[in-house]
């Protein structure tokens, strides 16, 4: 029994009402039942909670086969009885909201018990489960597969390369139906290539001979701490009070690995923040998996006592390039309290195929994408120009947004279940996922100035992360919270009719129906458009050069200058003009980015329209934009005479 075992021991309790309302049986088509396989053999055990898995699953991977990025899976699975059995592979990843286990690159699927061959069905319905008939006197079964881990990011991401492995468990797993995850007990092993170092939040018992082996935990433990193996890799301590926090650095070349003590300064400051603000841990030990690559697929994903997260691989090194992104490792650390100890409660599954429903990410993800843009630049990883900047950029998208005319943000928490993060070609007119992060942090900026506003700044926001995250300090067993829970803590902190001010703008549609900008105002700011960005703005905005959304309505993409993100009722798309085209030329001139800006510049006031001449396959076309309001890049201006609440909002705390 490992330390982090506690963590989920204490799920019983949580998941029992989820287990509740899970489906407890799902018959295969007859046609399955023809292969004299029992009747009772092709129902799905029903979960229960309240049953300890018998016996400690054996777990053991390899990951050595670098050059075709196979993963080799060996368990042993202890059994109690002879009869029917059904094998899970995990459906709903935890942090992707969605049916989500790829269970299409598990191949080579088999299981043995007593020396000979144990043939399985899968279940026709739910294609998830794999139905066996274990023999009388087997008192084990092994299982054995390989996950076939893809070569580029096309449809799956890439998680081996020559020199860093990220290793999922969830991903290479099957697990007996019937029990919840913190009722199963797993002895996981592997074995790494020679040399290479590795982080994770697991316990390591030994490390011999490239085999890691780690002290037994539960399945919602094991699946809860994934692991960075490469071989250029480094721990570093970043805790300031103890060695408890830590930062594992996996890069595709050992040059760089290289942060200097101004920026570890910055993630030090990080967890000083964070603990000032929550005033409590939720994790013996927490573990910030970093990877600087450009061969890894790209990550940023929240686990209770460790985070996913890659950078480019010169984040460290060209520090003022990577401003847009410095706000991943507050984020994932903020779920931490967010996500992980306090969960939306019907996201407190019983295990990896009982469905979740995502109606609170607006703060599973909203508030936590609030708080870690704080954090940001609380810890010094963003300055507060720089937070002023970023904010005025989503500020910005959302104002233009016209979604909001037929969708509105409660139902884009739903988007991860309709297809995860499928793309769209009109990003502005569909909405998705990414609203329920950066949207849902605009309302919860509208609620920190109005409880500062209304209380003369002597409360704020923090009080109510710390009263509703920040309980029972040193506690790892995950809570539960409801839609009513929330508005009882606002309600704590400042009287206020919360239930309406939070669904009137979770719910708003139709035409009339605005972005949640409130905050920005009562902040001490309004959103303004310049035609010249500062040069600290373009290092911030890094696309601004070959961004036209809010003049004529599109940006820019590779060396083919193809139009993407079109907006929605934009000059553009009132000329017919959808993603796909090419620019060829700008008013009779060669297209570039700077010969189009030329272009929206010189007709600013004027008459005369923008001339573009445009690709689509063996397509061509001549469109004339008749627009004339110039370059427009957004911009927080300061109101002055008004307290500056964002100002003390992003200053760091001092207790």
């Amino acid at each position: 029994m490992s330390r982090s075992l506690p963590l989920a021991l204490g799920l019983v309790a949580s998941l029992a009402a989820a287990a509740a309302h899970a489906q407890t049986a799902v018959i295969t088509d007859p046609a399955q039942a023809a292969l004299a396989l029992p009747a009772a053999q092709v129902a799905i055990p029903p979960v229960r909670t309240d049953v300890d898995y018998p016996g400690v699953i054996r777990y053991q991977a390899d990951v050595t086969d670098l050059d075709r990025r196979i993963v080799s899976v060996r368990q042993t699975i202890p059994v109690a009885n002879a009869g029917p059995m059904t094998l899970l592979y995990p459906k709903y990843l935890p942090g992707n909201h969605a049916d989500t286990g790829p269970i299409q690159l598990i191949a080579g699927l088999t299981v043995t018990g007593g020396g000979s061959r144990i043939e399985w069905v899968r279940d026709t319905v739910e294609p998830f489960a794999f139905h066996l008939d274990v023999p009388a006197g087997v008192t084990e079964i092994e299982v054995a597969f390989q996950w076939l881990t893809q070569p580029d990011n096309a449809v799956w991401r890439v998680t081996m390369t020559p020199a860093i492995v990220n290793m999922q468990w969830e991903k290479a797993i099957l697990y007996p139906a019937g029990y919840a995850s913190n009722r199963i007990t797993v002895a996981p092993s592997i074995k790494l290539p020679t040399g290479w170092g590795y982080g994770t939040a697991l316990t390591t018992e030994s490390y011999e001979g490239g085999v890691a082996t780690f002290a037994p935990v539960d399945l919602y433990t094991l699946v809860d701490s994934p692991m960075f193996a490469g071989a250029n890799y480094r721990r570093i301590d970043i805790d300031p009070t103890g060695d408890r926090v830590h930062l594992n650095i996996v890069a595709d070349r050992p040059g760089n690995i290289a942060p200097t003590a101004e920026q570890l300064g910055f993630y030090e400051n990080l967890v000083t923040q964070a603990d000032r603000l929550f005033g409590s841990r939720h994790f013996d030990r927490y573990e910030f998996l970093l990877g600087l690559t450009d061969q890894l697929g790209g990550i940023g994903l929240e686990h209770h006592r460790s985070s996913e997260n890659t950078q480019a691989p010169d984040y460290f090194t060209a520090w003022d390039k990577s401003a847009g992104s410095r706000a991943l490792l507050p984020h994932e650390y903020t779920h931490s309290w967010n996500g992980k100890f306090m969960r939306p409660a019907d996201e407190l599954t019983a295990n990896y195929n009982v469905p979740t429903q995502n109606t609170l990410l607006w703060v599973y993800e909203g508030q936590t994408q609030y708080w870690g843009d704080i954090l940001s630049a609380r810890s010094g990883l963003h300055s507060k120009d720089e937070a002023l900047i970023g904010l005025a950029g989503v500020a910005a998208f959302y104002q233009n947004q016209p979604g909001r005319e037929w969708r509105a943000l409660q139902d884009t928490n739903n988007h991860n279940l309709l297809g995860y993060r499928v793309p769209g070609l009109w990003t502005s007119w569909m909405r998705g996922t990414g609203d329920y992060y950066r949207e849902s942090a605009l309302i919860w900026l509208d609620a920190d100035t109005l409880i500062r506003e209304g209380t003369a700044d002597k409360k704020s926001l923090d009080d109510f992360a710390k009263a509703f995250f920040g309980v029972e300090d040193g506690v790892f067993t995950p809570r539960g919270y409801t839609f009513e829970d929330l508005v009882a803590a606002l309600n704590a902190v400042y009287a206020h009719d919360w239930a309406t001010f939070l669904r009137s703008r979770l719910d708003a549609v139709g035409p009339e129906a605005e972005a949640p900008l409130d905050g920005i105002t009562r902040g001490g700011y309004r959103l303004v458009y310049t035609d010249t960005p500062t040069a600290l703005e373009k290092r911030v905005q890094s696309g601004w050069a070959t961004d036209f959304q809010y003049s004529l309505g599109f940006t820019l993409t590779g060396t083919t200058f193809r139009l993407g993100n079109v907006l929605w009722g934009s000059p553009a798309y009132e000329a017919g003009i959808g993603a796909g085209w090419d620019l060829i030329a700008v008013n009779d001139t060669a297209a570039s980015a700077e010969v189009l800006r030329d272009a929206v510049t010189a007709a600013k006031g004027g008459e005369t329209p923008i001339t573009l001449i445009l690709k689509n396959g063996t397509r061509f076309r001549t469109v004339a934009l008749n627009y004339h309001g110039g370059l427009r890049y957004p911009r927080l201006e300061r109101v002055e005479g008004t307290p500056d609440r964002l100002g003390d909002i992003f200053a760091a705390r001092r207790r």
